[in-house]
């Protein structure tokens, strides 16, 4: 595995599509374990008004023999902020490719998107039913409230 970003200076992709993500062996092959990344300013264009979208994306995922590189996965979720998608499209989207490539045990995924016309839409997917015996924290963000 030859990353293409770690160490290295990297300019932030055009596309989501055109971003290359990095896998590296998993330092804990064989054990049952959960990693979490959160994005809590994470941006897309409106496909139909072209104006931004926000929402706090939580990736979860039990590796198999690969883990994706952190500066890799920063640089691809940034790439959406010129993208234009439903939240559907994006957040399935995003689980599915890093299924699709770095094939984990098991990965879920829940976009918290700010209110688009009024209302609120968060998005989960996960590749299926969790395994056995994997410690699943609530992911920790509250329903949107407003000024609550």
């Amino acid at each position: 595995m030859d990353p293409k970003h770690l160490g290295k200076s990297s300019a932030l992709p055009a596309s989501p599509d055109a971003a290359v993500l990095d896998y590296v062996p998993n330092p804990q092959a064989g054990a049952l374990y959960l990693v979490r990344f959160a994005a809590p300013e994470f941006t897309s264009l409106c496909p139909v008004t072209g104006q931004p979208d926000f929402a706090h994306l939580v990736i979860d995922y039990a590796p198999g023999a690969t883990i994706v590189e952190s500066k890799s996965l920063k640089l691809f979720l940034g790439a959406f902020r010129n993208h234009a998608g439903f939240h559907e499209d994006v957040t399935v989207g995003i689980g599915q490719r890093l299924v699709a490539e770095m094939q984990p045990v098991w990965l879920r995924i829940g976009g918290y998107w700010y209110p688009r016309g009024g209302m609120p839409i968060d998005v989960f997917w996960q590749s299926g039913p969790p395994p056995e015996g994997l410690w699943l924290p609530d992911q920790g963000v509250a329903a949107y409230r407003g000024r609550g």
